[in-house]
């Protein structure tokens, strides 16, 4: 029985109202998604590192006929299912040719620190085809955001993802613009007209998708200093790029998006959540603004398209059958003193096992919650004074953080809703509040300094209490 993905009653409850909610999102009806037609699932290839693809590999792949893999009538166990929701998530929704993605070029390699796999190849992107004799790029797969490669080129789907997007994005404009002057002032102003559709919120000044950055330089600069583990996605900005999320035990997740966005009840919220990333976000309604543009969204039916309700069914089964990676590191001596240091500072409080969260939004600083939503939502009574930009200067900001689950920690990084700290072990150090402090990891552009405030539970413990405490972490 699988659900209808875009339900107008369903649509409607899904999302929790914006700070602002006059502002919040009136997405489009279901009469309108299914007039988008259904995205056909290609068989992809994997992206090898230059010179350590197979010999004669893209003259193989010339060779390859187009093959849709995608087949509900043929899925009939729920392993199958699974298995198919994995193709769903390696998918790529957009397609370039090999001379604009740069694949096979070894500056991008270095230039972006590239991760790669135990067996050379770049798990971020396929190569697909759909016509016998050309091979495309895909990108923009559920794969590219959430797939981390370990140290020891393992990789891991579902984990929160360590793609270079900042220093990727730069590497294809800084080539674009060096071709001659006129094609750096195209390049910008293709960045404009993407900053605005992205990030664009005219209700809130100043405004997240405005022009605040100069040049081309400035944007470059801008997403230079975004790491891997972060991302500039859309509904958010370049000052405020958060932290990707682990998909990994999202089942048991009551809450979506660093925000709180999105609720998830049933699979169908889950269903409902990734066709609105990948298909539908842009074309919603925020008061008078549109992101996409049009003040008549039906203008881009023919042009935009979107995952089947059969996909998104499977894509879900998938990512609530997703195991974490084999743990290395062992509940020994110091792991269970630090289980005690845990319990006697109270962090079960927020992070209650065995889900490590109690699946609750604590409200952001300079946010007053309404009175019928605390009645509606599980709220927490007060805030950990953690930097409330995203939750209040963004179009994914609804006055809240969710509770995030400690579980998984130990493959994780970096830390906080933005990413401005590397490690637990920066998480903990309690000079992190200074305003001397130079984050670890997210600096937003222009920042050498910056004080990265708010939950300070922990940062008095003693050096040894600190050692273990982040020891037992480790093991979740």
């Amino acid at each position: 029985s699988i659900p209808k993905a875009w339900d107008d009653e369903a649509v409607a409850a899904l999302e929790m109202p914006l700070a602002d909610p006059r502002y919040s999102p009136v997405q489009v009806s279901a009469e309108y998604y299914y007039r988008m037609p259904v995205r056909p699932i290609y068989k992809s290839y994997p992206v090898y590192a230059p010179g350590k693809e197979p010999p004669g590999y893209l003259d193989w792949l010339k060779q390859q006929e187009p093959e849709i893999v995608f087949d509900a009538a043929k899925l009939k166990t729920e392993a199958d299912w699974i298995r198919a929701g994995e193709l769903v998530f390696d998918a790529p929704i957009l397609y370039a040719t090999l001379s604009r993605t740069a694949t096979r070029d070894p500056e991008l390699y270095e230039k972006t620190g590239m991760p790669l796999a135990r067996d050379s190849t770049m798990p971020f992107f396929r190569y697909v085809i759909r016509k016998k004799g050309e091979v495309e790029v895909g990108s923009s797969s559920c794969a590219q955001c959430h797939t981390r490669v370990m140290p020891d080129g393992t990789v891991v789907k579902g984990a929160q993802g360590n793609f270079p997007s900042g220093r990727f994005a730069n590497f294809l404009s800084r080539r674009r613009a060096a071709q001659d002057n006129d094609q750096g002032k195209q390049e910008l102003a293709r960045l404009r007209r993407g900053e605005r559709v992205t990030y664009g919120a005219p209700w809130i000044q100043p405004d997240p998708g405005g022009d605040f950055l100069n040049s081309l330089d400035e944007i470059v600069a801008a997403r230079e200093a975004i790491p891997p583990g972060v991302i500039f996605r859309e509904g958010t900005s370049l000052r405020y790029a958060p932290q990707v999320p682990d998909l990994i035990g999202v089942k048991d997740r009551r809450y979506l998006d660093h925000t709180g966005l999105v609720h998830h009840r049933s699979i169908g919220d889950l269903m409902r959540y990734a066709a609105l990333n990948q298909d539908t976000q842009v074309l919603a309604r925020y008061g008078d603004f549109i992101p996409a543009g049009f003040q008549d969204p039906s203008a881009q039916v023919a042009r935009q398209s979107r995952h089947g309700d059969e996909q998104l069914y499977a894509l879900a089964l998938y990512l609530y059958a997703l195991e974490p990676p084999p743990n290395p590191n062992k509940f020994d001596a110091l792991a269970q003193r630090g289980q005690k240091v845990f319990r006697s500072e109270g962090c079960a409080g927020c992070h209650t096992p065995p889900l490590y969260t109690c699946n609750k939004l604590t409200p952001v600083e300079g946010f007053k919650v309404p009175e019928e939503q605390r009645k509606k939502d599980d709220i927490l009574p007060m805030s950990v004074g953690t930097d409330p930009s995203l939750a209040l200067r963004t179009r994914r900001g609804t006055g809240y953080y969710k509770v995030p689950s400690l579980k998984g920690v130990w493959y994780r990084g970096p830390f906080e809703h933005n990413g401005s700290v590397a490690t637990l072990e920066d998480w903990f150090d309690p000079r992190r509040v200074r305003e001397d402090y130079v984050p670890t990891g997210y600096k937003p552009y222009g920042v050498k300094t910056r004080a990265v405030k708010g939950h300070p539970f922990g940062l008095d413990l003693s050096a040894d209490d600190r050692r273990a405490l982040i020891a037992f972490l480790k093991t979740l």
